[in-house]
C-alpha cells in the first residue's frame, strides 16, 4: 500500500448521504474501514440529516434553508468534512452560499463550511495523495461519471486513479461514461419513460465494455443503474467505489 506521506488533519467527520444511510449503509462502512485503514482518527454525528438538496432541486428554496442551517450548525466545528456522495457535496460546497445570498452571516458561515467539504474519492486523492489503499478485486471494473460529481465539483480522475491501482483489477472504460443515467432525484420520478430510456442505453454501454462489475461514487446513480441491470437479468455488480477500496480478498 502507498500511502505518501499524510499530512496530519486531526479528526475527519464523516457526512453520510441519505441514500447510503438508508439504503446502502455498506458504502458507508467500505468508506469508514478505508480512512481507518489509512490511520485516520473519524467522527459521525448521528445527528446529521439531509443537506437539503431534494428540496432544493424541487424549487423549495425555504425548506432547503431550514436543511442547511442544520447542516451548519451540526458540522460547523469540524476540521474536515468527507462525503461518498459527489452531490451532496456540490449542494453544499456551490448551493449553500446561494441558498444564504440576503443573510450575510450565514452565507459567510455556509462559505467556510464548503470550504472543509470533500467528496471521499477527492479527498484520498487531492488532499491525502494516496492513489493505492491497498484495495484488491477480482474483475472487470468500468466506471460511471455522475454529474454532479462531474459537473459540479470537476471529480474525474481521482476516481480513475484510485481503481486503477486496486490489485486483480482490469479497468477498462465505457463509452459515454459521462452520460447521465436517468437518475436526477426526483427527474426519475417524474419522467420514468425518459430516465428508462438513458439508463438502459448506460447499461448498454456497460454491458459493451464487457464489464462484470460497474462502478461509481453516487448511490443514487448506481442504484438506477443496478434496477435496469436487475430487470434485464444481467450478471453485473454496481458497487460504490468506496466498497472496492475496501475489499482486500
Amino acid at each position: 500500500m502507498t500511502i505518501g506521506k499524510l499530512m496530519p488533519r486531526g479528526t475527519i467527520t464523516l457526512f453520510i448521504q441519505c441514500l447510503v444511510d438508508a439504503v446502502v449503509p455498506e458504502a458507508g462502512e467500505a468508506m469508514v474501514s478505508v480512512l481507518r485503514r489509512l490511520g485516520l482518527e473519524l467522527d459521525c454525528p448521528t445527528n446529521q440529516t439531509c443537506c437539503g438538496q431534494p428540496a432544493f432541486n424541487s424549487g423549495y428554496r425555504r425548506e432547503a434553508r431550514v436543511a442547511a442551517r442544520r447542516f451548519i450548525e451540526i458540522f460547523e466545528n469540524a476540521e474536515t468534512i468527507v462525503s461518498p456522495s459527489g452531490s451532496c457535496v456540490n449542494m453544499v460546497r456551490h448551493h449553500y452560499a446561494e441558498l444564504f445570498c440576503d443573510e450575510p452571516r450565514w452565507r459567510e458561515r455556509a462559505e467556510a463550511i464548503a470550504s472543509r467539504t470533500y467528496e471521499f474519492t477527492e479527498f484520498l486523492v487531492d488532499v491525502l495523495k494516496v492513489e493505492d489503499v491497498g484495495a484488491r478485486y477480482n474483475g472487470r471494473i468500468t466506471y460511471h461519471d455522475s454529474c454532479h460529481l462531474l459537473r459540479g465539483i470537476r471529480v474525474q480522475e481521482q476516481p480513475r486513479k484510485l481503481l486503477r491501482r486496486v490489485d486483480g483489477a482490469e479497468f477498462v472504460e465505457m463509452k459515454n461514461s459521462d452520460y447521465c443515467c436517468g437518475f436526477g432525484g426526483a427527474f426519475a420520478v417524474k419522467y420514468p419513460e425518459i430516465s428508462g430510456a438513458m439508463v438502459n442505453d448506460k447499461v448498454d454501454h456497460i454491458v459493451n465494455a464487457r464489464a462484470d462489475t460497474v462502478v461509481g461514487c453516487d448511490m443514487g446513480c448506481l442504484l438506477n443503474i443496478s434496477g435496469a441491470v436487475s430487470r434485464r437479468g444481467l450478471p453485473i455488480k454496481t458497487m460504490h467505489i468506496a466498497q472496492i477500496l475496501a475489499n482486500r480478498e
